[in-house]
């Protein structure tokens, strides 16, 4: 396993990318958006180098690190001697399938499929391809080099040894994994879209402001970020995607609150779009 390709550069890709050249793989990111590209490589040289300033990596390590991405457009310059490629595009089903339609043509025989999701289903992702035993859901969670986990869901058709293969990459990343059989939302997201949600709900009903929510959730039951910070993090429309996801697979409780759907609408987004339960 010493070729590791992410599709997607975002938020998700990009940290990926990252923690995986800090971990000795050969990586390659690919993005269709050569724009997109140069954002990801900007964020990975700069988080990088403000890392080595601060100690918590050498100067030596970002040097090494640097040399291992590759960055390309083409899918079939990352996919062609990949060993596991990791998507992380948008949380859309028809996305998802149409890149492991190619991926399965593109990759290498023995090449794991791996799908970045937080809630959907590996089993019909993977169903879509010849090779459903070597596709696996590896869920990060952001920001990536910070946090320590990462789920492993496995589909109906995922092989033992696809489990373990992923379990020696998470621990090349140097993460921590936990391994579940596949249900829609999986053991993290399911928990945190009710949290969040009825977080929403309080501040739609007025109970709270959104800096009282969180500061009760930070303080009272020790969650290192607010509910409602951790949704601008993750972004409002991926958290809504994620709602509605949950809301069609598991019913009424996971009805998205209609400030969500307000946010959305209006183009607050969270972080990334320079407001959302907070401005930035």
């Amino acid at each position: 396993m010493k070729n590791l390709t992410v599709v997607g550069s975002g938020v998700m890709g990009r940290g990926i990318a990252y923690v995986a050249a800090l971990g000795g793989f050969n990586v390659y990111l690919q993005d269709i958006q050569e724009e997109n590209l140069e954002k990801a490589k900007t964020y990975i040289e700069v988080e990088m180098t403000k890392s080595a300033e601060k100690g918590f990596l050498t100067f030596a390590q970002v040097e090494n690190a640097l040399k291992n991405i590759h960055y390309t457009s083409l899918l079939e310059t990352a996919a062609k001697e990949a060993d596991i490629v990791i998507e992380a595009v948008f949380e859309l089903m028809e996305l998802k399938v149409e890149i492991f339609k190619k991926l399965d043509e593109l990759c290498p025989k023995h090449t794991i499929l791996a799908t970045n999701t937080s809630t959907m289903s590996p089993t019909e992702i993977a169903a879509q391809t010849s090779r459903p035993e070597k596709c696996i859901a590896m869920h990060f969670f952001n920001p990536v080099h910070k946090m320590k986990l990462i789920e492993l869901i496995r589909g109906l058709e995922t092989s033992d040894e696809t489990v373990e293969m992923a379990k020696a990459v998470g621990q090349k990343l140097g993460k921590e994994t936990v391994e579940i059989n596949e249900f829609p939302g999986f053991v993290t997201s399911r928990m945190n879209c009710l949290i969040g949600n009825e977080a929403m709900n309080l501040l739609m009903e007025g109970v709270a402001s959104a800096h009282d929510i969180d500061k009760a959730m930070k303080l009272g039951l020790n969650h290192p970020m607010g509910p409602l910070e951790l949704a601008d993090l993750v972004g409002l429309d991926t958290r809504l995607r994620n709602m509605e996801y949950l809301y069609k697979t598991l019913g009424e409780k996971y009805r998205p609150c209609p400030l969500l759907i307000k946010y959305v609408k209006a183009g607050r987004l969270g972080r990334k779009s320079g407001a959302g339960f907070y401005q930035y």
